[in-house]
């Protein structure tokens, strides 16, 4: 099993899209060779917009996803100095930071995302960074 981080984008796209970034994000997300780790900053992310705005097709579908989050970075003390070091190292903004630490300190091989290949988060070193953007 391949353990798999995936960013808000991928969420989005999945939950919201008709399109060819929705059909890829749904590819990654349904995809059985893949056991998903998450943070409780990704669920900050995605949960409560669409909770406020009575989205809540969107809301059962995070929900959906979370329930199936086989393993749980912790919020820690460490946690936050590993986003602190790979937002310096790597210049990530301070979500995409506390993402990849939640990742990497839960093991993740890889980190899917909706950005663009030009992102300070390609440079991220320790896990593999895939988009779902087409090329």
């Amino acid at each position: 099993m391949k353990k798999t981080f995936v960013d808000a984008g991928v969420l989005i796209a999945a939950a919201r899209g008709n399109d060819e970034l929705a059909r890829r994000a749904m590819e990654v997300l349904d995809d059985s060779g893949r056991e998903f780790v998450a943070s409780a900053f990704l669920r900050l992310e995605v949960v409560p917009q669409p909770s406020f705005n009575e989205r809540l097709i969107e809301v059962d579908f995070m929900n959906d996803f979370f329930a199936n989050v086989s393993q749980w970075a912790p919020v820690s003390d460490d946690l936050l100095r590993v986003a602190m070091q790979q937002a310096c190292r790597f210049g990530l903004d301070a979500v995409d930071a506390l993402h990849v630490a939640a990742a990497l300190l839960a093991g993740a091989d890889e980190l899917v995302t909706a950005e663009k290949t030009t992102k300070p988060i390609y440079r991220v070193t320790g896990l593999t960074v895939t988009t779902i953007r087409p090329d």
